[in-house]
């Protein structure tokens, strides 16, 4: 049977790594190993776990957050920000890139879609920095961190799927990961600020004749008013109880629609798009979700699960070795496969090992999506590597932005450290709270 479970996760990888589409591969190899234990009866295991993942209330949060991030992304959003904090940022050296990163921030708290954040700001922040002589590499780097916060700050699709799977209260993985992504943004922002420290010419500031006045400051941040309490409204409806994840992505969707048609910014064919797209990126999402669904109904029926757990169980070093393992397994995994199939490959079984060993399940949650974050970034296969490649200019090469990751990447498991060593910068809003 151990064998077994054995050659059904490494079946699952294989397939994965040739090429195959993930949902496939979930569902071709759930579909083989039902049979071979169970029979012709075998398929009702895969409906079973297909019906019971689908059938999640919460689920519903996913296409109602996608759909508002789309239609705030086409509503120049992503101009409106980056104008603010330019405005805001120019007198300091380094401001543009500080600017970059709390724009990020403040894309991923509207959106949480990594590729509007790094594709806007590739298209905006880049062209300004690099205007004002800023190091090509850290320009590149700074896209990438800042964009790729959306994955931490809520709302984020992936803490929705998450927190569907495993019972963890997504209410608190919003709490959390908004605290883990403010400080995380931090360490982005000190890094840039010290490197400037550093090297004048990394970050020049901006000359006088190029700096806003006091007056065209307060104009740009009229522009963020509205979206801004869009997040607070959709934020804080989850945070205080008022309303359910469902019930505060509904609002969300329809304050988008509102404040879209308010800038005068709405036409059929934003609304039209927007739609579409959300119909596609759901339906990846829901394939995801169902096929991983099957197989880890499968896998779990066959004993994988509790072979996985008597394994964890009985390794040297205890419950920091488990943990220090499960870190480096979703890295590893961050490395080739996309976010969701992350969540829905590993999360089902190493977030009941993490909650045996005594760790809080909400605090591994809230590490788990930093590690996701980390897969953005992570060669060769980093989806937020491949974003910016799509739209930089020809002068920037692969080895620039797989080079301008690096520090960042550092940075990142800098952040895993300090959230091991000091859970509580996790726990701290949920435990207020909730």
């Amino acid at each position: 049977m151990e064998s077994m479970s054995v050659l059904m996760f490494f079946s699952l990888l294989g397939l994965i790594l040739i090429g195959m589409p993930i949902s496939f591969a979930f569902f071709i190899v759930s579909l083989l190993f039902s049979i071979i234990f169970w029979g012709l009866s075998g398929p009702y295991v895969l409906v079973s776990g297909i019906w019971g993942a689908m059938n999640n209330f919460v689920l519903i949060a996913t296409p109602l957050f996608i759909f508002m991030a789309l239609i705030l992304e086409k509503s120049d959003i992503v101009s409106d920000l980056y104008d603010a904090f330019y405005k805001w940022s120019g007198g300091v050296r380094g401001g543009l890139a500080v600017a970059t990163i709390l724009v990020g921030a403040f894309l991923g708290a509207i959106s949480g879609v990594v590729a509007a954040g790094v594709i806007g700001l590739t298209l905006i922040g880049l062209p300004q920095m690099r205007k004002y002589g800023y190091d090509k590499r850290l320009c590149l780097g700074t896209i990438l961190a800042g964009g790729t916060l959306g994955q931490l700050i809520p709302p984020s699709t992936n803490m929705v799927v998450y927190g569907a799977i495993t019972s963890v209260s997504v209410g608190g993985l919003f709490l959390g990961g908004l605290t883990s992504g403010l400080f995380l943004a931090g360490l982005y922002s000190g890094y840039i600020l010290i490197r400037s420290l550093i090297n004048k010419n990394t970050c020049p500031s901006l000359p006088l004749e190029n700096r806003a006045s006091t007056k065209e400051k307060l104009l740009a941040l009229q522009k963020v008013i509205l979206p801004f309490g869009l997040i607070l409204s959709v934020l804080g409806s989850i945070m205080f109880g008022v309303a359910s994840p469902t019930e505060a992505a509904a609002f969300g969707a329809i304050g988008a629609i509102l404040f879209s048609l308010l800038t005068r910014r709405m036409s059929l064919k934003i609304l039209k798009d927007a739609c579409i797209e959300t119909l596609g990126i759901a339906g990846m999402v829901g394939w995801l979700v169902a096929s991983a669904s099957a197989f880890g109904g499968v896998f779990a029926g066959i004993g994988g699960n509790m072979f996985i757990t008597q394994i964890a169980l009985s390794l040297p070093g205890g419950k920091w070795m488990v943990l220090l393992l499960a870190v480096l397994f979703v890295f590893f995994l961050g490395m080739f496969l996309e976010t969701t199939a992350i969540v829905m490959l590993s999360a089902p079984i190493l977030s009941p090992i993490m909650v045996q060993l005594g760790f809080d399940p909400l605090w591994w949650g809230i590490l788990f999506m930093v590690l996701l974050q980390m897969s953005y970034l992570s060669p060769p296969i980093g989806l937020s590597l491949f974003y910016m490649m799509s739209v930089t200019p020809k002068d920037v090469t692969t080895s620039d932005i797989y080079a301008s990751a690096l520090p960042f990447i550092t940075i990142q498991f800098l952040m895993i450290i300090v959230l091991i060593i000091f859970p509580g910068i996790a726990l701290y809003l949920p435990n207020l709270m909730l």
